[in-house]
């Protein structure tokens, strides 16, 4: 595989292989000035960065302190020892950091960096939920607002939904927001879902005709899917798994060849990664991640902005859902 120089804004034609196997030391190079920045800024402000898996390359590689998905993310930011936290990830996760560590300043770089999830339903929906359905239990996925949060039993993630949901001992739970999730864990545990329909909107784009496109043009790919794809995706797929547990697929199997059917920057980084394993994928970006960028970490490093809070009767509520849901 050839390798090529390029901004991170050019992509692959759809059935293309990973044609940028950029090393650090690239990335470095092409922002050298704000990484500098931020790397002094940091010491500074005596701050940390958390990047979620979908950052790019140039965020993810170059001047994040931590990495990882959303729980382990969450678990981190328990014992971060920083005065700043700054979340290279989208408003949710900058929420839980807040959660998790109340004294702490904790800034988002860009506070219109959401999430079609987050965004899919409100605490009012959920006490509609539970009004509906007394005495169920609520698991809410990560993916949400504090509100949300504060109404519910437990939070889970991608990579501990079955977990939690099993920790419970009952036949039936509500799972919001995320519909697919709820109805992927529902089918592998037996457990019934009562769902939301709020949708992962860079997950819902793939299809089964897509995947099978891939496996024909592909011969041999392994298909690696997110649990937030729909049910019928995910069947098609070999392996499904939060994006941590991708990571540790690929790690431990090393396979050849492998299309990541989640959002495309993950296939950035593991390529920079595992650079033995040839990456294939669509590339569904997220629109939200793709607002956090090198200079807006700079920005909010310099002028301590935005600077995520929470109210004191929120954040009590919805901080005991996440530790319930770590201490599982």
């Amino acid at each position: 595989m050839s390798a090529t120089i390029s901004p991170p804004d050019i992509r692959d034609d759809l059935y293309g292989p990973v044609s940028r196997l950029m090393r650090r030391e690239d990335w470095e190079r092409l922002y050298a000035d704000d990484i500098e920045a931020i790397l002094r800024l940091k010491k500074t402000r005596n701050a940390v960065i958390l990047a979620h898996n979908y950052q790019t390359p140039e965020i993810f590689h170059c001047v994040s302190d931590i990495r990882g998905d959303s729980l382990a993310l969450a678990r981190v930011a328990q014992d971060v020892e920083a005065d700043v936290i700054v979340m290279a990830g989208v408003h949710f996760m900058a929420e839980t950091a807040k959660l998790l560590n109340p004294q702490k300043t904790v800034l988002i770089p860009d506070d219109r960096a959401g999430c079609s999830l987050a965004e899919g339903i409100t605490a009012e929906n959920v006490r509609m939920l539970k009004q509906t359905y007394p005495g169920v239990p609520v698991v809410t996925y990560v993916n949400s607002s504090a509100d949300v949060k504060a109404e519910s039993d437990i939070c889970c993630t991608s990579g501990n939904a079955r977990r939690v949901v099993e920790s419970l001992g009952v036949p039936r739970v509500i799972m919001i927001p995320d519909e697919y999730l709820a109805r992927n864990i529902g089918a592998e545990t037996g457990i019934e879902m009562l769902t939301w329909p709020a949708h992962c909107e860079v997950h819902e784009q793939f299809t089964p005709q897509e995947i099978r496109q891939y496996r024909r043009l592909h011969p041999g790919v392994t298909v690696i899917a997110h649990p937030e794809c729909p049910p019928e995706v995910v069947a098609e797929a070999d392996y499904s798994g939060s994006t941590a547990q991708m990571i540790e697929y690929v790690a431990e199997k090393k396979p050849e060849k492998v299309l990541l059917v989640t959002e495309c920057s993950m296939s950035d980084n593991l390529a920079a990664q595992f650079r033995q394993t040839e990456f294939v994928r669509p590339c569904n970006l997220c629109p939200h991640m793709k607002r956090i960028t090198l200079a807006g970490i700079r920005r909010a490093l310099e002028t301590m902005e935005t600077q995520v809070t929470i109210p004191d009767d929120v954040a009590d509520r919805a901080r005991l859902a996440v530790e319930r849901m770590l201490a599982v």
